[in-house]
C-alpha cells in the first residue's frame, strides 16, 4: 500500500493541482539589498513585509526546490495564537494579533486559502487526559472549558469526557496560502528564484551552484531543514510529522459528526493528533508518526511508511466511529525544527548583516508571520515594538551528539506512547509516572 504518489508531496498541493510553474533559477551571480534563504512561510513573509516597508529595497529569496516545498505546503493547516514558550502576556497578544494579521493580509492580496476562523477545540478522551485538560483549562489564557453536552453542540467525539476551546485560530489550506503569499512578495517587487539551493551561508553573501548572492542582509528562514546546512547539524532537531486525508465524508456521515463550524481539534494524550475539516468535506489528521530518523535523516519528498498510516486511520476512526468506512485517500509527511528546549526564536544582527528565525516545533504557521514581521523590523531599523518581544535573540543550546539524539527521541515517545497506552487500558485518572520522566528528557516546558 502506498498513499505517496510520485512528485507530489501533500494531498493541499494536489488539490491545487500541483505545484505552479517552476520559477527560474538564479543564474549568476546577483548583489542585493537582503537575501533570503528559503522561501517558506518565514522567508516569504519576512521577504513581503520588507518590500512592502520599503518598496526600493532589492529583495532576493533563494529556494532549493519550489516555493512552499517544504512544512509550509504540507503541515495540519492550524493558524493558531499557539507558541511554545514560557508564558508572556506580551508575546501571547502578539500571536493573537499575528492571526488576524495573516487573515487580513489574505484579504487584501486576494490569497485564496480557505480560511475559516472558527477557533480550536483541545478534546479529553480517556480520565487521565481529563484531568491534564480541566488543569490547562483552569490557567490557560482565553480557552473556556466545555463540558460533554456542550462539546456535542459543536461535535461529536466518541468517548469524549470535556473540552477546552479557544477562538484564536483558523483553519487554512496551506499550500494555498503560500502560494497567494510568494505571488503577493512577488507583486511587491521580490525576486524569487527556485531549484536553487543554497551551499553556504557567509557575512554578506550566500553561496549556491548556480551563482554567489551578495547582500547587506542575509537571512536563514530554512526551519525543518536548518540541519542540513554546515555548521547547523545540531541547531534544530528535524522532526517528522505524517498527515492523512480522508475522501470526502457523506452527508449522512456529518450528519453524524457535525463539526459544522470547521474548527481545528486534537485530543490531549502526549503523543497527541491534530485535525481539521477540510473546505472540500474530509478530515485531515496528523501526529508524528517516525518522528525522528537517526543522524537528522528524512525523505525530502515525504513518504509515509504504512504504519503510520494505519495507526493514524486508527486514531481517526476511535474518535469518530462514524467515518470507519471513508477511505483515506492520500498521505505525506514533512519535516519540523526543533530547538532543544522546544522555544522558538529570530534575530538579526546589525553587526554582521546575519538574521534567522525558526524552531516553530509545529505551531509554524502563524509564528512564521510574526517572525517575518518582526524581521522585517528589525533590518530597516523601523522601531517595532516587536523587538522587544522575549523570544527575540533567543538560542537555545545545541542537541546532544548522535547517538544520544536519536536514543533520547526515540525513548521520549516510545514512553509517551506507553504513558498513553496504559492510561487507557487502565482508566487511569492522572499521568503516568513514565509520561512525567519524559517530560523531563525532553526538555520542554509543558
Amino acid at each position: 500500500m502506498d498513499h505517496q504518489p510520485a512528485e507530489s508531496v501533500s494531498f493541499w498541493w494536489d488539490a491545487l493541482g500541483g505545484p505552479p510553474a517552476a520559477r527560474p533559477s538564479l543564474s549568476g551571480d546577483r548583489s542585493c539589498d537582503v537575501a533570503i534563504v528559503g522561501a517558506g512561510y518565514t522567508g516569504l513573509w519576512t521577504a513581503y513585509y520588507l518590500a512592502r516597508h520599503d518598496p526600493s529595497l532589492r529583495i532576493i529569496v533563494l529556494e532549493s526546490r519550489y516555493a512552499g516545498y517544504g512544512a509550509s505546503g504540507r503541515n495540519g493547516g492550524w493558524l493558531s495564537a499557539e507558541i511554545d514558550f514560557p508564558h508572556d502576556a506580551r508575546l501571547r497578544q502578539a500571536m493573537t494579533d499575528s492571526v488576524d494579521e495573516v487573515l487580513k493580509v489574505c484579504a487584501a492580496e486576494g490569497i485564496e486559502a480557505d480560511a475559516v476562523k472558527s477557533g480550536c477545540l483541545r478534546v479529553a478522551v480517556t480520565p487521565a487526559q481529563e484531568t491534564r485538560l480541566r488543569a490547562f483549562a483552569v490557567v490557560a489564557a482565553d480557552w473556556r472549558l466545555l463540558e460533554p453536552a456542550e462539546l456535542a453542540t459543536r461535535v461529536r467525539v466518541a468517548g469524549a469526557r470535556a473540552a477546552a476551546f479557544t477562538p484564536q485560530c483558523a483553519r487554512v489550506q496551506p499550500a494555498a496560502l503560500v502560494a497567494g503569499l510568494a505571488r503577493a512578495a512577488e507583486r511587491a517587487g521580490v525576486l524569487l528564484f527556485e531549484q536553487t539551493p543554497v551551499t553556504g551561508i557567509s557575512r554578506g553573501a550566500v553561496s549556491t551552484p548556480h551563482g554567489t548572492v551578495r547582500a547587506e542582509a542575509v537571512v536563514r528562514a530554512t526551519e525543518g531543514f536548518t540541519a542540513t546546512l554546515p555548521g547547523q547539524r545540531r541547531r534544530w532537531l528535524p522532526m517528522n510529522s505524517s498527515v492523512i486525508v480522508t475522501e470526502p465524508l457523506p452527508a449522512s456521515v456529518w450528519s453524524e459528526i457535525g463539526w459544522a463550524d470547521a474548527e481545528t481539534m486534537s485530543d490531549f494524550a502526549h503523543a497527541y493528533c491534530y485535525l481539521q475539516r477540510t473546505a472540500d468535506g474530509r478530515i485531515a489528521i496528523g501526529g508524528r508518526g517516525n518522528p525522528y530518523r537517526y543522524s537528522n535523516g528524512f525523505d525530502p519528498n515525504g513518504h509515509t511508511p504504512d504504519s503510520t498510516v494505519a495507526a493514524l486511520t486508527g486514531m481517526l476512526r476511535r474518535l469518530f466511529p462514524a467515518a470507519a468506512e471513508v477511505p483515506v485517500a492520500r498521505a505525506w509527511s514533512g519535516v519540523l525544527g526543533v530547538p532543544r528546549d522546544w522555544r522558538a526564536g529570530v534575530a538579526f544582527d546589525q553587526a554582521t548583516g546575519f538574521g534567522w528565525a525558526g524552531g516553530y516545533a509545529g505551531h509554524g504557521v502563524t509564528t512564521a508571520n510574526l517572525a517575518g514581521r518582526t524581521l522585517a523590523g528589525l533590518i530597516t531599523g523601523s522601531g517595532s515594538e516587536l523587538a522587544d518581544l522575549p523570544w527575540v535573540g533567543h538560542v537555545g543550546r545545541r542537541w546532544e551528539p548522535e547517538p544520544l539524539r536519536w536514543l533520547g527521541v526515540q525513548a521520549m515517545y516510545a514512553a509517551y506512547r506507553h504513558a498513553d497506552r496504559t492510561e487507557t487500558a487502565r482508566g487511569l485518572g492522572h499521568s503516568t509516572r513514565l509520561s512525567r520522566l519524559a517530560d523531563l528528557v525532553s526538555g520542554r516546558d509543558r
